[in-house]
């Protein structure tokens, strides 16, 4: 399993804004170039984002995106889960009617442990754990 672009540079983009939390918005611009990412592909993984209300947009001179909550209180998990539309780790987890063997599946319940795992990590960890480990680099 590999997680997206999206997933990727969504969750730098908003480590970044995590990472200026307490200095206001911040222009998707100063963002695009500290990540080394085009303004329009930012620019796409804002929109699913502010619709899940973890991003403000401020309009104006001194206008840019800022999180809409603390660090501490934004998971990888949601963002992954945003950005991926969920992930699993077989088909068959998110939608048993696609295999006639769901209900006999030994490995189906090991895909899904696996994938409870997965999230159980991605959900145990804020931006502010994030911005902690950033310190450690």
């Amino acid at each position: 399993m590999k997680l997206s672009t999206r997933s990727r540079y969504g969750t730098r983009m908003v480590l970044n804004l995590a990472e200026n939390y307490n200095e206001g918005p911040i222009q998707i611009g100063r963002i695009a170039k500290h990540l080394d990412v085009s303004v329009k592909y930012l620019e796409q993984l804002i929109i699913p984002l502010k619709k899940a209300d973890l991003i403000k947009s401020v309009r104006g001179p001194k206008g840019g995106h800022k999180l809409a909550k603390p660090p501490e209180e934004v998971t990888v998990g949601e963002i992954v889960r945003i950005l991926e539309g969920g992930i699993d780790l077989s088909d068959c987890i998110s939608d048993p009617a696609i295999c006639q063997k769901t209900e006999s599946c030994v490995t189906r319940g090991l895909w899904q442990e696996a994938t409870d795992a997965m999230y159980d990590k991605l959900d145990s960890t804020t931006f502010a754990d994030m911005i902690e480990k950033s310190k450690d680099i």
